[in-house]
């Protein structure tokens, strides 16, 4: 089994008037295999996997394995509200060589999602797939936040790798860190944390800036590990607005912009979303701009 750490991008999906585009797919990890990434996650909340068919998850599965480097890590956003969907889609996408499947936390019905529930779904998740899961705690999208205790006791399953925690909750990181074994690994979600989530002992980050800044982000964690924490918080400081640009400003739209401006693959989001307008481009391209990733 690869190891879980590093940098990997929960890459986008690549639309050509709507329709999955597997040429396009070839292009940006061909580009992002020149890179020192840990690997690739599909279909997570940047891929727009809640607009994709069961059928498009899988062909962007098979060909992302197809693509990537032997040596990359393959993570697949697997997880719904539907128990038995995501354990089917789980061991399908275990079949086509993932090696992880990142479990989104349930959140349909909010009030319920507490200790007890979060632990039986992900328990009889990992007890029924062929390859360890990780939990996705983002409460941003899901409106639901996996408590410490909860993670604590998920972290005791043998096929439970590990959590993607997408907040900017230090204490939160701390706490999963230092109240779980070593073989249970912490990682941030969003690159805005990954200063803070390194030095609190994280061991990597599925972060969407990697899609556009990969040596950038990988920088910042090996400037960690060497122990130059200047030159690792200065790196992480001059990241943070096009983070904030690419994520809670713009979304998923600003990243494919972003995308396309600095030589990816970007193209539209799906519809129900909107690309960026030409005002808020403008005002992208400036942030990148005033970040170093794109020239004057």
């Amino acid at each position: 089994m690869k190891q879980l750490k590093g940098i990997l991008p929960p890459i986008t999906t690549p639309f050509i008037k709507g329709e999955l585009s597997i040429e396009k797919l070839e292009f940006n990890i061909s580009k992002w295999n020149s890179t020192s990434l840990s690997g690739y996650v599909v279909m997570g909340s940047n891929g727009e996997s809640v607009l994709l068919t069961r059928d498009e998850k899988l062909k962007l599965i098979e060909a992302a394995k197809k693509f990537a480097s032997e040596e990359k890590l393959l993570i697949a956003g697997t997880g719904s509200d539907s128990i038995k969907e995501t354990i089917n889609l789980t061991n399908d996408s275990a079949k086509l060589g993932v090696d992880y499947a990142l479990v989104l936390t349930p959140s349909f019905y909010k009030s319920e999602m507490k200790h007890e529930a979060f632990v039986k779904y992900f328990s009889l998740v990992a007890d029924s797939t062929d390859i360890p899961i990780i939990i996705y705690n983002v409460p941003k999208f899901t409106g639901v936040d996996i408590e410490t205790e909860t993670v604590l006791e998920l972290s005791k399953h043998q096929n439970i790798a590990g959590i993607k925690n997408s907040t900017e909750n230090i204490r939160q990181i701390i706490e999963f860190v230092s109240k779980t074994k070593n073989e249970f690994n912490v990682l941030v979600g969003t690159a805005s944390m990954l200063y803070s989530g390194f030095t609190s002992g994280a061991v990597g980050g599925i972060v969407a800036l990697a899609n556009i800044a990969p040596k950038e982000t990988v920088q910042i964690h090996e400037f960690v590990n060497q122990g130059n924490l200047i030159d690792a918080l200065s790196l992480q400081q001059k990241m943070i607005p096009i983070n904030k640009a690419v994520t809670s400003k713009f979304g998923v739209a600003g990243l494919k912009a972003a995308m396309d401006l600095l030589g990816y693959y970007g193209g539209d989001p799906r519809v129900p979303l909107a690309p960026l307008n030409e005002l808020n481009k403008n005002i992208l391209i400036n942030i990148l701009k005033d970040s170093g990733l794109l020239n004057n």
